[in-house]
């Protein structure tokens, strides 16, 4: 029986510096039958030529271009409208899989017959140098976990498009991660992770991650807007969430030793 098609959604924007990496990682993977879709937002930079020479000698690249800037939300819907796979997979431009990630995620999913998973995953600088921290999460992820906190790095997920469908990203332009695993996490009540570091996530001087303030914002606007919830329960939901993040969340960084 052939292995099933996985379809990786990579949205890009002035990526000239990583894209190259990321594309590698792809095909280093020994997990051969995938689809990588590349939806390029309008980059100024050489991110476009950069992955036009991939393509070129790798059938498996597929390059789309948005006709205005629109966010990564809107990229990565038109990608989802591209995939032909029957699992779903994410990449950032600037992130890394390790060689083994999709297999051992598609071995896990095919064995335990399960419609998603996701898996730990290290840090690296801007230049790719190992931070020694390893990212994990709670080995049977409940949704009132993950309403709390975003356990799911972007880079780890893969899900089961047959079982959930095709999920429409959030047209919220930040967090969409996270209210795509919510999505998921209503409808399977709750998520294994592969209890491994499968990926490298890359922290950039003016990444999401590296503003905390920026962070509570749109953790606010996941409350107020996805979830509809008034400004009294948001606030709520707030308090929990800075509960949650400062005293629960860090017992799932633990320090490694350098491995890329």
């Amino acid at each position: 029986m052939k292995n099933p098609l996985v379809s990786i959604i990579t949205p890009s924007f002035n990526s000239e510096k990583f894209i190259g990496e990321a594309i590698k990682s792809i095909q280093n993977q020994t997990y051969t039958n995938w689809e990588l879709i590349i939806v390029d937002d309008c980059s100024s930079d050489k991110t476009v030529s950069i992955v036009s020479d991939f393509a070129q000698f790798d059938a498996r690249i597929k390059l789309f271009q948005l006709e205005k800037n629109s966010g990564t939300g809107v990229a990565r819907n038109k990608a989802l409208t591209k995939a032909k796979g029957r699992y779903i997979s994410f990449l950032d431009s600037d992130d890394l899989w390790k060689p083994m990630k999709t297999q051992k995620q598609m071995d896990f999913l095919l064995k335990n017959k399960l419609p998603f998973t996701f898996s730990f995953y290290e840090c690296i600088d801007e230049v790719g140098i190992p931070l020694n921290k390893r990212v994990e999460a709670p080995r049977n992820l409940s949704y009132r976990q993950l309403f709390f906190c975003n356990y799911v790095g972007n880079l780890t997920g893969i899900y089961d498009a047959n079982y959930l469908g095709k999920i429409t990203i959030s047209s919220i332009r930040k967090r969409q991660d996270w209210m795509l695993w919510l999505s998921i996490l209503k409808k399977v009540k709750t998520a294994q992770p592969i209890p491994e570091s499968l990926a490298y996530y890359r922290i950039r001087e003016n990444s999401i991650s590296a503003s905390k303030l920026d962070l509570l914002k749109h953790n606010f606007a996941v409350y107020r807007t996805f979830h509809g919830f008034n400004l009294v329960v948001s606030i709520a939901c707030m308090i929990g969430f800075l509960f949650t993040q400062l005293l629960i969340k860090p017992t799932y960084i633990k320090t490694t030793r350098p491995t890329i």
